[in-house]
């Protein structure tokens, strides 16, 4: 059976996206190692520790930047994360200094926004309804 245990996002740079994702977005610190010139950081969930862990992965290869700049150029995000309240999420990461890019929006059945994760990425937030 095939499952999702890791997923990633390209960051510019591991440290700020550590500072970004555990203190701004609230994500826990599961595993920092050594990889080659990187570390293999991963950050998970405080509400579900053992489950999917995002890897913060550094985008040093030649396509990474135009990808990740064409997206941003396009307003499109390169993940979405949930929230309870896509409403309140905005107010709490706004009140933190996170820039949004797209206020909440009701798009009938999921409320979206949009903010700039500091690290070239644009990650939307949304809760169903």
């Amino acid at each position: 059976m095939i499952r999702v245990a890791i997923t990633s996002v390209l960051v510019d740079d591991q440290a700020r996206a550590l500072a970004f994702y555990t203190e701004k977005l609230g994500f826990t610190k599961k595993t920092d190692e050594p990889a080659g010139g990187a570390r293999w950081l991963t950050v998970v969930s405080p509400a579900d520790p053992d489950g999917v862990e995002l890897l913060l992965e550094p985008d040093g290869h030649p396509a990474a930047g135009p990808f990740k700049s064409a997206l941003v150029a396009d307003g499109i995000p390169f993940t979405q994360f949930a929230v309870d309240d896509v409403y309140a999420e905005v107010e709490r990461l706004k009140a933190l200094g996170v820039r949004f890019t797209q206020e909440a929006v009701d798009l009938g059945p999921v409320v979206t926004a949009v903010l700039d994760d500091t690290c070239g990425n644009l990650i939307q937030i949304a809760a169903m309804k």
